[in-house]
């Protein structure tokens, strides 16, 4: 299996792979700069611009990264347990050779005691959630699933469905601090001590001097702290906010190349139109995306809605396929026949998941399939995936908490 994110995204993948119980090794990676990958083969991964890997049996995930050779994450996660320095004593192991360098070298600290099997688990699921959080706020780049056997040993396993919930919920949270944080990878610096020592205890005041170098990334400071980082980026965002911490990015750590993740606003709101004869669906799509920095309008007559779209000019149209006059493949095909809208996303709603739905849509020009009922997290996903992230208002009301930034990091 392999193809374009364009085409479908990480979730989907993921979600067919917990499906259909599958066994082997996931490869992501976003097109290079100066690439020219085209179709579905992905680019030579020695010119890409970043990679992932995540190693699943059985349909559920056991193991996941981003890239193959780096140990500096693994010597993050080892300093909450004052063993990081014991990375330097140990011999090459004998899993060095696969694409999991850090998970071979996990081992041989397991097998010298040096971790205990519980602190091997935490570490593990840490890593696995911050490399899910990155490839499900990717929006272009190409995969490719082999099958295969397994990464062995293991030492724990975590259900695809339920990660899937818990981190697009993340995702989704992580917008409330643009503009003025953009990625996991900035490194926060104290540029007023003075006036923020007034503003914070001081145990607090302390632990954020200690890390807000401007060479710790927000993700290595969740890393040692053993916080998530959209809770370390709560707790930093009032005093970004204020001017008084700025975040840069660390030279060797560059912004990624995906053109839309964690990227700055655009000065236009994206626009999208819900054509839908359903009250209750009309409602919850307006609500949702207006919430979320969209400009939604949503219309229940099709005829009405054929002279709207040409006023409103939306970025994405979201069209219901049962509705009475006109049904949701009339509607498109008579859209795309004007050149206003022959490349604007039109996504099908449906009530039924029907594979001859699915052709008659493909064959009146649609974009994508999609079926409802779906959550929040699934509209702004699908939303996202084609017209890039809404730009609610900044939260004003964030507070830092010194539960956050601590001294001493929590033990798991």
């Amino acid at each position: 299996m392999q193809g374009n994110l364009s085409e479908i995204d990480i979730r989907s993948i993921l979600q067919l792979i917990e499906l259909g119980q599958r066994t082997g090794e996931l490869f992501v990676e976003t097109y290079s700069s100066t690439g020219s990958s085209t179709g579905t083969q992905p680019t030579q991964r020695s010119l890409a611009g970043q990679s992932w890997y995540v190693f699943c049996f059985n349909g559920q995930i056991i193991y996941a990264t981003q890239s193959a050779g780096s140990l500096f994450r693994l010597r993050d996660y080892l300093r909450r347990y004052k063993a990081d320095t014991a990375l330097d004593k140990i011999q090459v192991p004998y899993m060095a050779s696969t694409n999991a360098p850090e998970y071979g070298y996990l081992w041989v600290l397991l097998e010298n005691h040096i971790l205990t099997p519980a602190q091997g688990r935490n570490i593990i699921h840490s890593m696995i959630h911050e490399t899910l959080f990155d490839l499900l706020s990717l929006h272009q780049g190409s995969f490719t699933f082999e099958m295969g056997s397994a990464l062995a040993p293991q030492l724990t396993s975590l259900e695809i469905s339920s990660l899937l919930a818990k981190i697009v919920k993340q995702v989704q949270q992580w917008k409330q601090f643009h503009p003025h944080i953009q990625s996991p990878n900035q490194c926060p610096v104290i540029s007023d001590p003075a006036e923020l020592q007034l503003a914070l205890p001081v145990n607090t005041f302390n632990t954020l001097r200690r890390w807000a170098d401007g060479h710790t990334s927000i993700r290595q400071m969740a890393r040692y702290l053993n916080r998530d980082v959209l809770t370390v980026a709560k707790a930093i965002y009032p005093f970004v906010q204020q001017g008084l911490v700025q975040v840069f990015y660390e030279p060797s750590v560059p912004p990624t190349n995906d053109p839309k993740e964690w990227s700055s606003p655009e000065t236009k709101i994206k626009k999208v139109v819900c054509i839908d004869d359903d009250n209750v669906i009309r409602k919850t799509v307006e609500s949702i995306l207006n919430e979320h920095g969209y400009e939604a309008t949503a219309i229940g007559n099709p005829l009405q809605a054929l002279s709207l779209v040409f006023q409103l000019k939306p970025d994405l149209i979201l069209c219901d396929i049962a509705m009475p006059e006109l049904d949701g493949y009339e509607v498109c095909a008579m859209l795309r026949n004007s050149t206003a809208f022959r490349q604007t996303p039109i996504v099908m709603l449906t009530g039924i998941d029907g594979f001859i739905d699915r052709v008659k849509a493909r064959m009146a020009g649609a974009t994508d399939f999609y079926t409802k009922p779906f959550g929040e997290s699934e509209l702004l996903m699908l939303v996202e995936k084609y017209v890039g992230p809404g730009y609610p208002g900044a939260n004003q009301s964030a507070k830092l908490s010194g539960r956050v930034l601590q001294d001493e990091p929590q033990e798991p």
